[in-house]
């Protein structure tokens, strides 16, 4: 190749790159490396010995979408050392086959998923994460993550117990429990993931009574937040927002955003 066929081809990419259309956020699925468009609310709280995180979640509008919606309350598993990675617990709108959804997964330090024991829920997927629930509309449901002490295998890890409470009927679940390092946690926050199209039809969930509870068994609410969402260099969509109305804080897909990334807001309490 001469450098000119060579200068000719340089010139020919850079123009085919000034040519493709830039991502807007709004029309199309996300180009992020997963896939998904995600947005959090990174908690305010105290800096005790945390020992139980939990959040209410209400799916309000539910996806009409064949793509994966995920909603999760997540913490960091530390100690005095350092991190020991993280788990998220929440509801899913699963696909192949489509149906409800319970997940309590995670990954440790070092990005590897995390073990655990073996759930008593079915699962339609054949996943350990992701287990049959038959979670419905417009019921409230209360999401766990708590310390359940140390392993008896000699590695030092912990048992994370993931909950989850239908507060209609008082029915607990225990999902499963994450082995994984700490015996505290950190970094408490919850987010949707969505696997749809920017412009498909919208959801919508709320949060509320975001709480945490220290190794006394002090319980406190979490009243403020930081609104955060994946920029569109990630691969996120413009169209996510959050709001706060009279029970909570909602978070909707498919919609002009209102609240600036970085807002910290109040919750209501």
């Amino acid at each position: 190749m001469s450098w000119r066929t060579g200068l000719r081809g340089l010139v020919g990419v850079r123009a085919a790159r000034a040519q493709r259309p830039r991502w807007d956020g709004i029309t199309g699925r996300p180009p992020s490396g997963h896939g998904a468009s995600s947005f959090h609310l990174f908690w305010d709280g105290p800096a005790s010995t945390i020992v139980r995180a939990e959040a209410t979640l209400e799916v309000l509008q539910p996806p009409t979408t064949d793509r994966l919606h995920f909603w999760a309350l997540q913490a960091s598993f530390t100690d005095r050392r350092g991190e020991g990675g993280a788990g998220h617990v929440g509801l899913q709108w699963c696909t192949n086959p489509a149906g409800p959804a319970v997940n309590w997964g995670g990954y440790d330090d070092r990005g590897a998923e995390l073990s655990g024991s073996a759930s008593a829920l079915p699962s339609a997927w054949h996943n350990v994460n992701t287990r049959s629930y038959p979670w419905v509309t417009g019921r409230a449901y209360r999401l766990g993550i708590e310390w359940g002490g140390g392993l008896d295998d000699g590695s030092g890890r912990s048992r994370w117990l993931g909950t989850i409470d239908d507060l209609t009927d008082g029915t607990r679940t225990e999902i499963r429990e994450l082995f994984a390092h700490g015996d505290r946690l950190a970094s408490q926050m919850v987010w949707s993931e969505v696997f749809a199209s920017c412009d498909d039809p919208g959801s919508a969930v709320r949060w509320s009574d975001l709480a945490v509870i220290d190794n006394t068994g002090r319980r406190s609410v979490v009243s403020s937040a930081t609104v955060n969402y994946q920029s569109l260099a990630d691969g996120g969509c413009a169209t996510t927002d959050v709001q706060i109305d009279d029970l909570g804080v909602v978070q909707r897909t498919g919609v002009a955003r209102r609240t600036r990334h970085g807002t910290r807001i109040r919750l209501p309490t």
